[in-house]
């Protein structure tokens, strides 16, 4: 059987830490309770190995698996029929395998590599209680309540990103097939040009002459950002991104609390869902230490408001309810923020597509007009 650290408190109320054996975490925690230790936070001294390379499987196919209404064995086997990914398709196999020959659920799992360290967690947690099939229900609607968000910040930028595209492919267009064509008209004029004629003379000369490195920088900085996994974020998404981010870590803690994870071990967990994840582990590291929770959000800097519900929450011993709507009032708000900006989206890019192509139009013909002056 594994070994496992833990660091908890004794019936004395003095810090204490040390090394059990035990067959899961939670039978680790029980045997713990037993002899009046309470738990703060708990790890396997060898963590469990993950497949090499192995990806990890789409929040749709978590949703099918947490909520497939059929026996284990019945629900992989359908998976396994319907992943065509070559890396994916072996791990499910290898996890029914294992299943039917009466491998422990939770380890299957882990070792598979495919599945999240929350799922498995929590089917850890679901096995030990006897409550796998409502755990995994929970874990379902968390998934859920991920792919819904997410889907809703590409919904959201789907309108901004093709304005954008076409504003620049009309703008390239003219920079590198009209304007130069016009330019050699303004040339033969032998006088000087207006202001604007000389800003698009010159921003097509530097796109026809750079458009190559141009295309070489964006592809580097394409490779980039996958590499580190940033992404490009609008200025007015980022109030927005910041609410979802923080009602999907909230509602994942609330649900990994109601698995009957410690609060330190769920904190850890749910920080690979936010973009700020050190801010859930300095957090941890607080509460584990002795803090109340309420205090260690208000040392990462949560709102007031937020902090304010927690607090009520944790003295009432309803901590996982006061996540929860703190979960929901920001799904809320950043629903509400979505709805304004895309009311408010639509008419700003045409306008800035309309000035463009304005400044362009304005450009070509100023000297044309004073050309025809001249003639008169």
């Amino acid at each position: 059987m594994p070994y496992f650290n833990y660091s908890g408190y004794d019936a004395k109320g003095k810090s204490t830490k040390g090394t059990i054996e035990a067959g899961s975490s939670m039978q680790a925690v029980d045997k713990l309770t037993a002899n009046g230790i309470v738990v703060v936070d708990i790890k396997i001294v060898e963590e469990k190995k993950v497949t090499a390379r192995q990806k990890v499987l789409p929040l749709e196919n978590h949703i099918f698996f947490c909520r497939g209404g059929l026996p284990l064995a019945d629900c992989l086997r359908l998976m396994s029929k319907q992943v065509h990914d070559k890396k994916m398709k072996p791990a499910i196999e290898k996890l029914l395998a294992e299943v039917e020959s009466g491998r422990k659920f939770h380890t299957a799992l882990a070792e598979s590599g495919a599945f999240r360290e929350s799922l498995w967690r929590v089917a850890e947690s679901g096995e030990q209680s006897g409550s796998l099939i409502s755990v995994l229900e929970e874990a379902a609607e968390q998934f859920k309540l991920e792919d819904g968000l997410k889907r809703k910040i590409k919904g959201a930028m789907t309108y901004p990103i093709v304005m954008a595209v076409v504003g620049i492919g009309v703008v390239a267009f003219m920079l590198t097939y009209v304007v130069p064509k016009i330019s050699e008209l303004f040339a033969d004029m032998h006088q000087t040009l207006p202001l604007p004629t000389r800003i698009l003379l010159a921003m097509s000369d530097f796109l026809a002459n750079y458009w190559l490195w141009l295309l070489i920088g964006f592809l580097v900085l394409l490779i980039w950002m996958k590499r580190t996994g940033r992404s490009f974020q609008m200025p007015f998404m980022k109030g927005i991104s910041d609410e979802l981010n923080l009602a999907l870590v909230m509602s994942h803690i609330s649900t990994l609390l109601k698995s009957g994870i410690p609060l330190v071990q769920a904190l850890r967990m749910a920080s690979s869902m936010d973009i700020y994840k050190q801010r859930w582990l300095d957090a941890a590291e607080m509460v584990k230490a002795g803090h109340r929770f309420d205090k260690a959000l208000e040392k990462i800097g949560m709102p007031e408001d937020t902090v304010a519900v927690i607090r009520v929450g944790e003295m009432g011993g309803e901590l996982s309810g006061a996540l929860q709507n703190v979960s929901d009032q920001c799904r809320e708000n950043a629903q509400s923020k979505m709805e304004r900006v895309s009311t408010l989206l639509e008419p700003i890019m045409v306008l800035g597509l309309g000035v463009s192509v304005g400044f362009i139009v304005l450009a070509i013909l100023t000297p044309v007009f004073d050309l025809a002056g001249i003639v008169k």
